[in-house]
């Protein structure tokens, strides 16, 4: 089954999400993100993306349409709204 999020990149994207994808440095889940764009750009299905690249098929349908509709920016996490966190200091054992 197609997906109703049919990519198109311009040469421009291309090479920025093919540089990203390459990156030996980058973080993993950006490297992911701009894999997963490049091989639904050249039609695959979400299952195929899924399968190749070890996740799943709703990971790879959340950044399909994240890129979809709102292009590269949308591919970066989005801004937490809640207050971070914060856990006790650890006492020392003694």
């Amino acid at each position: 089954m197609s997906s109703p999020d049919q990519l198109v990149l311009c040469d421009g994207q291309r090479r920025l999400l093919l540089a990203q994808a390459r990156r030996a440095s980058g973080q993993h889940r950006d490297v992911l993100r701009a894999r997963i764009v490049l091989a639904a750009a050249e039609g695959a299905t979400n299952a195929a993306i899924a399968q190749n690249l070890g996740v799943t098929d709703d990971t790879v349908r959340k950044w399909r349409r994240r890129f979809s509709q709102h292009g590269l920016d949308r591919l970066r996490d989005r801004p937490r709204t809640r207050r971070p966190r914060r856990f006790a200091a650890a006492s020392s054992p003694r």
